[in-house]
């Protein structure tokens, strides 16, 4: 780690200690449960500094127009693990070779009991019969099943070849370099299976608001995106209900939450496309959802 990366790291850490002091003496001084007492600072929260340091991690969003322009952000070109969020991408990737390959989303994959890894709420029903690319990709971002994830990625040509999909499609930045549940490890440093909010808000707009995939594709994309299951307690819970929105999360259960999603509002106009990524929090898991209920909350804000 080069010393300008200690010092953020040190800097970072000395910050959100500072942010967390006078919560820390409210909560002693009253006796109020920590948690309720993050739960009232993140909801009271006025940017997405103030909210970094709350969390006591770092906090990477950027909100950006259908036309692919970045009109707020915070920490928006740094690297962030992705966790599952990685699944729109094979999800995409999947679709895309479909335009040019009709009937690949018909074919049928083999689900074996040693491709069985946790969180499988489809695909343990299936062990030892096969699943079609439509119905792996459907479960991989509704209920974000990880065996699912991985045999698509087997097919399409493992890490490598997504990584040079998303190069292809004009994203410098994301990369994708090993299989669930190992890309969820994250060293602050290491590139391994990173994006960064702006490349992923880019690339999201590409795929489900520009002409990436064909339209049926692209419809179909953003019906699995509206469809999922995992993103109620996240950007989803801090829009008013102007909006539609379909999303996709990822965490790695300890100290990352992330969420990236797509907001049409219902009374017609533009969508925008919408992307937290919180990583090293020292907040439970609930705070953690919270903090993304909040940037959703502010970022609808600031849209005219």
């Amino acid at each position: 780690m080069t010393d300008r990366r200690r010092f953020l790291k040190a800097g970072g850490a000395a910050l959100a200690s500072l942010a967390a002091a006078p919560l820390l003496a409210r909560t002693a001084a009253t006796g109020t449960p920590a948690a309720v007492s993050a739960a009232g600072a993140i909801a009271e929260a006025k940017d997405f500094d103030a909210l970094e340091r709350i969390s006591g991690g770092r906090l990477g969003v950027a909100l950006m127009d259908a036309q692919g322009k970045v009109i707020a952000g915070h920490r928006q070109d740094e690297r962030f693990p992705m966790c599952s969020t990685i699944k729109w991408m094979i999800a995409a990737a999947a679709l895309h070779r479909a335009d040019g390959q009709p009937g690949f989303l018909d074919e049928r994959l083999p689900m074996r009991a040693e491709d069985l890894i946790d969180h499988a709420p489809t695909t343990r029903r299936h062990v030892g019969k096969d699943l079609s690319v439509r119905d792996l990709c459907r479960t991989t971002m509704v209920t974000s099943d990880n065996p699912a994830a991985n045999l698509l990625l087997r097919r399409l040509g493992g890490p490598p070849a997504l990584t040079a999909f998303m190069r292809s499609h004009a994203d410098a930045v994301t990369r994708s370099d090993r299989y669930e549940p190992e890309l969820n490890r994250f060293t602050p440093g290491d590139p391994r299976d990173t994006t960064s909010p702006a490349a992923s808000a880019a690339s999201l707009q590409r795929f489900v608001l520009g002409d990436a995939l064909q339209p049926a594709s692209r419809q179909q994309l953003a019906d699995w995106l509206i469809d999922n299951e995992t993103g109620d307690a996240t950007l989803r819970a801090g829009l008013g209900k102007r909006w539609r929105v379909g999303d996709k999360t990822g965490s790695n259960g300890k100290d990352t939450r992330n969420d990236i999603g797509v907001l049409w509002p219902l009374g017609g106009g533009s969508a925008w496309v919408l992307t937290a990524y919180l990583q090293g929090a020292s907040v439970d898991s609930d705070q953690r959802d919270a903090a993304l209920a909040r940037v959703a909350a502010l970022a609808e804000g600031m849209i005219a």
